[in-house]
């Protein structure tokens, strides 16, 4: 094996500087059954050799375990011995860990880099889930494309591109039928009502409406979490979009609602058009680049550059000027990741810069780190965060 080599393409690898031949050269070592023994006889070793004079310590090969297995319970250093049986896959993980302690442990004399532990934490995807009416889920990456459900004259069909369409096909009929849209942390959905409205469905959200739609006169949803509309002009039926602290009603236009439970307030930004926004028997109408922000019944509106707002959608993390610990529950959703703060980090520090919701974590996490605010350490799903 090609040891000086395969050392290179991981440093350009872990340096985010490897070209897509380079990388996949470096697979081709890792994924090969021919460098098998050889690999795991490498990694085996690893505990025990030294770098600069230094070995090792206990609780620096746990948190090697615990990346490569994710797992939060203890591991003892027995279980370091029984590496040449690792299987291939899990060599191949393990080899990205050895590259780090390679090239980085130098970098502090007594630890190693763990923002690169999360090198293989990679972005969320495209997937959802469908609640029908009669309680049938649907996990939408497994679905086939073409028609998944019919309820009450209306069809649901999954497109070649992954988007969930609804359409009448005969008559709906008097019974209302409830469907739900989920998506967990780290998936992403685009959704298109009988009406012809399109929802993008962020990460960690959900969407309930009835199939039947207009029968009531009016077109309603309900949200949890966050979502673009863009609404189908129909004056003779309003949308109304309820949310657990107000409702926001249109005609037809583009807006965003974020109603996280865990964000302080509910932001509705609108792109066109314009909308109500209804807390009780507070209401304020909002004009294109206008916020409105309902914080506990009161709603103020302030002027936003919408873009920004729409970063998700975009599949950017726009990070620059806004409250660090906001922008953090941003990647922990996407990533699917718990955030533990150190008391020294403040609530009022705000973040900078901006980076592509595709990059793995490790990246994003260097990206905040550069700016010399904060550090981190990220163990399984977990990352720490201290000044």
């Amino acid at each position: 094996m090609n040891n000086t080599r395969i050392h290179e393409l991981l440093k350009l690898y872990l340096d985010d500087s490897a070209s897509d031949l380079e990388q996949s050269e470096l697979w081709d070592y890792v994924n090969n059954p021919f460098y098998d023994a050889e690999l795991k006889h490498l990694i085996g070793q690893a505990f025990d050799q030294q770098v600069d004079g230094v070995e090792l310590t206990e609780q620096e090969q746990q948190n090697f375990l615990d990346f490569i297995y994710a797992i939060d319970k203890p591991v003892t250093r027995r279980f370091i011995k029984s590496w040449p049986l690792l299987t291939g896959i899990a060599a191949a993980i393990a080899l990205v860990v050895l590259g780090v302690f390679f090239f980085n442990y130098r970098n502090n004399g007594h630890a190693y880099s763990e923002v690169l532990a999360a090198q293989n934490r990679i972005p969320g995807t495209f997937d959802a889930t469908l609640t029908l009416a009669n309680g049938k889920k649907i996990k939408l990456s497994d679905a086939t494309n073409g028609e998944i459900a019919k309820e009450a004259g209306i069809s649901v069909t999954k497109t070649a591109d992954g988007q969930l369409v609804y359409e009448i096909k005969g008559k709906t009929g008097a019974a209302e039928n409830i469907n739900t849209l989920s998506t967990a942390k780290g998936e992403t959905y685009i959704l298109t009502l009988p009406d012809k409205s399109k929802v993008w469905l962020n990460a960690a959200s959900i969407i309930t409406y009835s199939t039947t739609f207009r029968e009531h006169g009016v077109r309603k949803v309900k949200l949890e979490g966050e979502a673009y509309f863009e609404i189908s002009k129909d004056k003779t039926h309003p949308f109304i979009v309820q949310t657990a602290k107000q409702e926001v009603e249109v005609l037809g236009t583009h807006f965003n609602i974020n109603s996280y439970h865990d964000e302080p307030a509910t932001a509705t930004t609108l792109l066109e058009g314009s909308v109500k926004v209804k807390a009780g028997k507070v209401y304020k109408v909002i004009k294109p680049g206008q916020q409105a922000i309902n914080n506990q019944g009161s709603i103020a509106v302030q002027q936003v550059d919408v873009d920004n707002v729409l970063d998700w959608k975009n599949g950017d993390f726009y990070l620059n000027h806004i409250a660090f610990k906001t922008a953090m529950r941003k990647i922990a959703r996407w990533y699917d990741m718990e955030v533990i703060y150190d008391d020294t980090v403040p609530d009022n520090m705000e973040s900078g810069g901006w980076i592509s919701r595709d990059k793995p974590l490790s990246s994003v996490l260097k990206s905040i780190e550069s700016s010399g605010l904060v550090k981190f350490k990220v163990v399984g799903r977990k990352i720490y965060v201290t000044e």
